[in-house]
């Protein structure tokens, strides 16, 4: 009894001390706790009571911070011009802008419509500028970059014009513009360049970016100017490049991204583009054309130069205007010097795994949906070369008094156009880079990036470039 009631009457230090072993056993766990809590980010309420969650990049600034950079890309092309926005976080992820993952605005004409009015052209991309700042928080337009991509027509127009274009939109963007430009930001892109960036952009957006190079997909961009091909190659076909003549691109381009080097083949084909094979084109047959569509008498105008464009009087064949197409891109007619060419001499790579995935871009999408055989809708679609040949087939055999209830998505100016323009296609995909006809081919117009779409065009491959480079 006498023990019993001396523990009755033991004081707090003597118990804390009796049950040391105990207390010590529970107390480690939970200051571990604790201490991971406090380490842990704060969690906020949002307006609409909605909870967000920010990345540790940025505790120490608001969700609209500096760790945020833009990017106003314009896209100067021969059949208008287009301005790009992008946001990116500081690991070069892309960010939401809106509801999109980037701003895209477009108005016709180009700045190659302006041959002998500069100061017209330059004013041109003020509304697609208004715009493209507004989106930019003003507290950051002073550091955000803005670059202008003048592509295959304004170099069609020849140095002197395009130079004072180009001197036109510096001092335009001087003057007008609250973000960042500098003189050597506005500029003829150069065609290989271009054709370097469009890759970057596809491969950028599926991700592929940091992996193999024979895990990345081919592109093929086919502009109103221009057409371009690019794919990576193996270190050892990069080192049998054929070496090119003085002033030229080279073939093969070194490209440094995510941790991997990328040998990338690429090549730009000035004249080629849609628009400008259409001159191409009518220079074969001036009068009498059997590519454009039965009835249509008038004129086509491209760099400042117009041409005859009058129908045949049986109307466009597909068959005859497949001999016009053939001999405009001019395959038999220069001498290849290489293993594996495609037209006009020049070598095509050597073909391999980088070009096994092809991804065709630009107007071939837009022709296609015109067409009528792909969804317009849909951001990509799986084709082949021969669904070009067919849907030129029922084209060709339309008189263009008919066109217009036939195929209601094409503009009025492009209607007399529409069979030249599939045969070139075709023809430009077999005989001109030489794929086999029942080669499946993705047309692409978007590419799905996160929960958005983002367009697959070359601004994205340049505001990488520029954000990059941004110190």
């Amino acid at each position: 009894m006498l023990k019993r009631s001396s523990r009755q009457h033991e004081s707090l230090s003597d118990k804390i001390y009796r049950f040391r072993g105990v207390i010590l056993v529970i107390s480690i766990p939970l200051l571990l706790i604790s201490f991971v809590l406090f380490l842990m980010p704060t969690t906020t309420t949002s307006r609409s009571g909605a909870f967000q969650q920010y990345p540790l990049v940025h505790r120490k600034a608001s969700p609209h911070s500096q760790s945020r950079t833009y990017a106003v890309i314009f896209d100067a092309g021969s059949s208008g011009s287009r301005v790009h926005v992008f946001c990116f976080d500081s690991d070069l992820n892309l960010v939401h802008i809106g509801k999109d993952l980037e701003l895209f605005l477009q108005r016709k004409p180009g700045l190659s419509a302006y041959p002998t009015e500069p100061q017209q052209a330059a004013e041109s991309l003020l509304p697609l500028l208004d715009k493209a700042e507004n989106v930019v928080p003003a507290d950051l337009r002073r550091k955000t970059p803005v670059k202008v991509g003048a592509t295959a027509g304004l170099r069609a127009l020849g140095i002197d014009a395009s130079d004072r274009i180009l001197q036109a939109v510096k001092n335009f963007l001087k003057d007008k513009s609250t973000l960042k430009s500098k003189p050597e930001w506005v500029t003829v892109l150069d065609g290989s360049q271009e054709g370097a960036f469009q890759w970057v952009t596809i491969n950028y957006l599926l991700g592929n970016l940091g992996r193999k190079y024979s895990h990345t997909v081919g592109v093929v961009d086919l502009g109103g100017g221009s057409v371009q091909m690019a794919y990576a190659i193996s270190e050892t076909a990069a080192e049998k490049a054929p070496k090119i003549s003085d002033g030229e691109d080279t073939y093969v381009k070194e490209m440094y991204l995510k941790g991997t080097k990328y040998f990338l083949y690429v090549h730009s084909y000035l004249h080629y583009g849609l628009l400008a094979a259409r001159a191409e084109i009518l220079k074969v047959e001036s009068s009498e054309n059997p590519c454009l569509l039965g009835g249509f008498h008038g004129t086509y105008t491209y760099g400042g130069v117009t041409y005859e464009a009058s129908a045949h009087p049986s109307g466009s064949s597909m068959e005859r205007c497949r001999r016009v197409a053939f001999r405009a891109l001019k395959v038999n007619e220069s001498t290849c010097t290489h293993m594996k060419c495609t037209f006009g001499g020049i070598w095509n790579g050597g073909g391999g795994d980088g070009q096994k995935n092809l991804f065709v871009a630009s107007f071939f999408f837009d022709r296609a949906a015109e067409a009528g055989f792909v969804d317009r809708n849909q951001p990509v679609a799986k084709v082949q070369p021969m669904d070009f040949e067919d849907a030129a087939k029922r084209v060709c055999e339309t008189k263009l008094e008919d066109a217009k209830s036939k195929f209601p998505l094409v503009e009025e100016a492009n209607l007399p156009y529409l069979c030249m323009d599939l045969v070139y296609q075709f023809t430009l995909l077999i005989d001109g880079f030489g794929l086999d006809p029942w080669q499946e081919i993705t047309l692409v117009k978007q590419v799905k990036y996160g929960d958005a779409l983002v367009e697959a065009a070359w601004p994205l491959g340049s505001a990488i470039d520029a954000v990059s480079s941004l110190t």
